[in-house]
Formats: C-alpha cells, structure tokens, sequence
C-alpha cells in the first residue's frame, strides 16, 4: 500500500527535517483513509502484534496499532481497557506526532480518566516530553464533549508558560472547544489569563469571537 510520492508529502507536512519537531520520523506513504480501514480489518490481531505495530519506526505502523487500540477500548472490557491505557502511557514517545496524539489521547487516556482522579493528566502536562504534554490537554476533550471542563481548564493553566507552539495550539483548540459549549467558562480562564499566556494559544482560543471582543483580548483590555 505504500507509495513513495505520498512518503515525501508526509516527511515534509510533518516536520521530519533536521531541528524539527519530527525529525527521523519515517513514512511508508500510506493514507489515514487506509490505515483507517486496515484498523477495522485487523482490529482482532494478536496483543503482541499491536506492540510491534506501535514501536515500529514507520509512522503509519504506528498508527494504525494506536486506531487498532482505540477500537478494542471502546468496546473492550474494564481489563481490556485498563491494559490498552497502560500500553499507551508505556509507549508515549512512540505517540510522538501530534497526528498521533489527536487521534487517540481522548479516546484513549481521557476515556480511561472519565471516573477516576485526572492526577495523571498533571503529570503528564508537567514532563519534559513534548506529546506527553499534547497528550494531557488534548485527552481533555472526552470531558469537554460530555460537559466537564475542569479537567480542560487545570491542564490549560498548567501550560501557560510552556514554549513549545504545537502546545500552544492545543491547548488555544481545547479552550475553544470548551467555548462552544460554554462561553462563560472559557472568558472566565481569559480574562484571568489573557494577559500572560502565549499569543498562539491565545490566538487559537479565540478564533471565533466577534471581532471586536477578540481584539479586547489580544490588547489585554477586558
């Protein structure tokens, strides 16, 4: 299934260059449409099969164990579950393109989190590695869809002096996400933090305000 030409996409939409938040990540060239589909053929592959799938050092093998995953958690037992959220936190640095993250953190680590204490999702905002830090804002999302957005808004704080852009971004998304569904929520976290976090996570966490009340927020005059 791989193609070369879709390879050479990839390495450059991704970021594989030297310095860049890729870098060395390699790719076969094969679709997520594909990968997708393959996921639903080979949802019932043998354990050990998705743990070489996962450390692969192709991107798309990677990904298709981390779909094959969120498959068998969402059907899967409380035993079942328990083991997949382990394999995932075990094998963070493979989960390490934000693809990666935003396909599975929420269905994966917030789903696991949904009755349990969101400690881990601190910790995980607090390491050193780049996706464990993506992984903890964007597995918020499973709260924000059924209407709980402290875990969000804790994580959020949490990374407002972060310097890496592809935190800010998802971090600006997951605010936005809770301002769709709750405006007073998110202006509250602004108006205290507006003035202090990054520009880019401020950007993206109000991208659909009217314009007027955007540019109040950008001049820090609210």
């Amino acid at each position: 299934m791989a193609d070369p030409g879709d390879a050479a996409v990839l390495r450059r939409f991704f970021k594989t260059g030297p310095g860049e938040y890729g870098e060395g990540d390699r790719f076969l060239g094969v679709r997520v449409p594909a990968v997708r589909k393959l996921a639903r053929e080979f949802e019932h592959m043998p354990r050990r099969e998705i743990v070489r799938l996962l450390r692969s050092r192709f991107h798309e093998e990677r990904l298709l164990a981390l779909l094959i995953m969120v498959r068998r958690f969402e059907r899967g037992d409380e035993a079942q579950q328990k083991w997949i959220y382990g394999l995932y936190l075990e094998n963070t640095r493979q989960v390490n393109n934000w693809d990666l993250v935003d396909l599975t953190a929420a269905h994966i680590v917030g789903a696991y989190l949904k009755e349990k204490p969101t400690q881990p999702l601190h910790d995980l905002a607090r390491s050193e590695l780049l996706w464990e830090r993506r992984i903890a804002i964007v597995a918020t999302f499973y709260f924000i869809r059924r209407s709980d957005f402290g875990p969000t808004l804790t994580v959020a704080g949490l990374l407002l002096s972060d310097t890496e852009d592809l935190i800010h971004k998802a971090a600006g998304w997951m605010l936005r996400e809770v301002g769709k569904r709750d405006m007073a929520a998110e202006e509250e976290f602004l108006r205290r933090h507006c003035r202090e976090m990054p520009r880019t996570m401020l950007r993206y966490a109000i991208e659909k305000f009217p314009e007027r009340k955007r540019l109040k927020y950008l001049n820090g005059s609210v």
